[in-house]
């Protein structure tokens, strides 16, 4: 077994946020669908124009607050590394 020790913070935090965008997409594109189908519905373009920016304005805050967060939990994963002992992975090389 291979015991994570620690983990870059910086790194982590990077990949968190592409969490984080990529899970904004898609919730912006549901916001949206469902602000211009509404909006349209009961005549309200305030509606419609928040699901068209809500493609552009869900990835953003959600990619940065998945950044600050990833960051603190690195960070907090190395606090209890150090404590308890890291993770337990299984590698295995693979034989060509």
């Amino acid at each position: 077994m291979t015991v994570i020790k620690s983990i870059d913070i910086i790194s982590w935090a990077k990949i968190h946020a592409l969490f984080g965008i990529v899970f904004g997409l898609i919730y912006g594109i549901i916001i949206c669908i469902l602000g211009a189908a509404l909006g349209a519905k009961f005549a309200m373009p305030g509606l419609t124009t928040f699901g068209l920016l809500s493609i552009i304005i869900f990835p953003i805050i959600w990619g940065i607050m998945s950044f600050i967060l990833g960051a603190i939990l690195a960070f907090l994963y190395n606090i209890f590394a150090g404590s308890v002992g890291g993770i337990e992975i299984e590698l295995v090389e693979k034989k060509a």
